[in-house]
Formats: C-alpha cells, structure tokens, sequence
C-alpha cells in the first residue's frame, strides 16, 4: 500500500475528502517524527510502541571485495505491536 492509498482509505473511512484525509494523515506523521525526536517513545495503546534506539559501532563486510569496514553507531526507530494489532494480523 502506498502513501496515496492509504489517504484514498482514510477518506473512505473518515468521510473526508482526498485533500483533507492526506492533511490529517501529514499531520500525524509530523507528530510522531516530532515525539520520536523530542521524546524518544510514542505508544498509541492497542496498536503499538514507536521507540528510537542506540545502533552500537560495529565491523562489517564488504560483500563484493571482502574488505572490513567501520559501520558507526546511529540511531534507529523500532516498532513493536500491541496485542490487539498482533490478534487482528494473525
């Protein structure tokens, strides 16, 4: 699903316009990058727990040459689903 069907869907479901549903589905993803930044964590309670994590330093591999290479430490966003979203994909 991409990004156009899933504003399709919410106006579907919301009784919203296109317009409308793609400002509010925006909306949302500027608050979450905004919470995940600011704060770290964001859980909506039955659907799942948006958490930023440390990434350690580490060796790698080039697959190609077979040389070692330094991949540095970053940050990274997990997620992990609530137990009502794990229930409905099972």
């Amino acid at each position: 699903m991409t990004k156009a069907d899933l504003v399709v869907k919410i106006a579907e479901k919301a009784n919203l316009t296109k317009a409308n549903a793609e400002r509010a589905l925006n909306a949302f993803l500027e608050t979450v990058e905004g919470t995940l930044v600011s704060d770290g964590k964001l859980t909506l309670t039955g659907f799942g727990t948006f958490a930023v994590e440390e990434r350690k330093a580490r060796v790698g591999r080039n697959p190609r040459t077979g040389d070692e290479l330094r991949i540095p430490a970053t940050k990274v966003v997990k997620f992990r689903p609530g137990k009502i979203l794990k229930e409905a994909v099972k």
